[in-house]
């Protein structure tokens, strides 16, 4: 009897060992720095943001100066003159917000072009990791870098320099 329960408890423990999953944790933040092509991507995307809030803000001060202008002139102004000169404020303001919304908002030009010039880059790492995860036979891969908050993970774990050399970048 005792040898049969052991015997259980053994086959039981090889049961559910084999099915185990297997995982790893990687740093897509840590793999995308490396790339040079990202880099430089994304140096792009900092020169194209930079140029859109120099824009922005040139316009900026320009309806400040139009704003000091009209609070030093109100009084002398005629209603009509006045009411004129508000409404030009109101639209300028509105042209600069609506430009700032343009290029910076939700799925605006910046959006835009982020998609273009990153996401290219972004599906070669996806793909190298579902490589090897395939060859690998890992059941599911963590992103430690943002979203998925992982609070330790064992180094051996980490298999982001794998993905880095199947991308061709050498350490």
């Amino acid at each position: 009897m005792k040898k049969t329960t052991i015997g259980f408890v053994f086959l039981l423990l090889a049961t559910f060992s084999g099915m185990a999953q297997r995982y790893a944790v990687i740093d897509t933040k840590y793999i995308l720095e490396k790339l040079p092509e990202y880099r430089n991507a994304d140096y792009k995307m900092k020169v194209i943001g930079e140029q859109w809030q120099k824009e922005i803000d040139d316009k900026q001060a320009e309806l400040d100066k139009m704003y000091k202008s009209y609070e030093a002139e109100q009084y002398l102004l005629t209603d009509e003159l006045k009411k004129r000169r508000e409404n030009e404020l109101f639209n300028r303001e509105k042209e600069i917000r609506d430009l700032q919304k343009r290029r910076f908002g939700y799925e605006g030009e910046l959006f835009t072009e982020r998609q273009k010039i990153v996401k290219p880059i972004q599906d070669k790492v996806y793909n190298a990791i579902q490589k090897i995860a395939l060859a690998r036979s890992y059941d599911f891969i963590l992103d430690k870098s943002e979203g998925i908050t992982i609070i330790f993970a064992d180094p051996k774990l980490d298999k982001s320099d794998d993905v880095l050399r199947e991308l061709g970048i050498r350490l």
